[in-house]
């Protein structure tokens, strides 16, 4: 289960609270890239193995995979976030456009809003007093309220930076009992902890991903491995039934 979270419900420690605000959370970046880098990696492992090719071959394109496919997930990340972020403030450059091009309407568009929320009479009135009385507030509460978007700017950097890191990371576990290979393991035995170490990984990634959710620890880490040994087979079965091909 996720972690209960407890707040000192004082008036400073609410105020103190409110004005740091909220920070934008990376963990979709970190949990995407990390449970990617160990699918991606292990499915080239098991496609190879399954071909009964070489461990060098094993090593070249689990790096190639590593470094190329990472980058590519960071870049694409990148220009995602950012195009994100560029829409925001088109958005907001357009709602403050029309504030003061038909300030009466966006008056009336806060009033519906409030409407729908359940007030009424005075209290509605009050309402669209306080919110149109602030031009931040004004375009902030039409930004979420209208557009259902957050509030939180997004670093195009660190959700680039977080998607690498967490792809080279665990991308690199599979390759790992190979790179021994030749000094401590045979072939068959690094096989059998490269699945090992993989199947950790994965159980890992998923029951840590469970701190932020209300899905139970082992629950969600079951998921994650389900879905990265399912990946896996897949490219063995077709590793196996291609190597005839080479």
């Amino acid at each position: 289960m996720c972690a209960d979270i407890i707040h000192d419900h004082s008036t400073q420690a609410i105020r103190d609270r409110l004005e740091q605000g909220n920070e934008a959370s990376y963990l979709r970046d970190w949990i995407y890239g990390g449970i990617d880098g160990a699918v991606t990696t292990f499915a080239i492992v098991s496609s190879v193995i399954g071909a009964d090719l070489s461990t060098k071959i094993i090593l070249i394109l689990g790096a190639a995979n590593i470094f190329a496919d990472g980058f590519s997930m960071a870049a694409s990340n990148y220009t995602g976030t950012k195009a994100e972020n560029e829409e925001f403030e088109r958005i907001r450059a357009y709602e403050e456009r029309q504030i003061d091009r038909d300030r009466a309407g966006e008056v009336r568009e806060i009033r519906e809003i409030y409407r729908a929320k359940g007030f009424e009479g005075h209290d509605l009135d009050r309402a669209v007093e306080i919110i149109t009385s602030d031009r931040k507030l004004w375009v902030d509460t039409m930004m979420t309220e209208e557009y259902g978007l957050p509030m939180q700017d997004r670093s195009a950097f660190k959700a680039a930076s977080g998607t690498f890191v967490a792809f080279l990371l665990c991308g690199l576990v599979p390759l790992l009992p190979f790179l021994l290979t030749p000094f401590l393991f045979s072939r068959p035995t690094a096989s059998i902890l490269c699945v090992a170490l993989t199947a950790v990984t994965f159980f890992v990634i998923g029951s840590v991903k469970a701190r932020w959710s209300l899905m139970a620890w082992w629950r969600s880490g079951l998921e994650t491995l389900a879905i990265g040994l399912g990946a896996a087979i897949i490219a063995y079965l077709i590793g196996y039934g291609l190597k005839e091909l080479i």
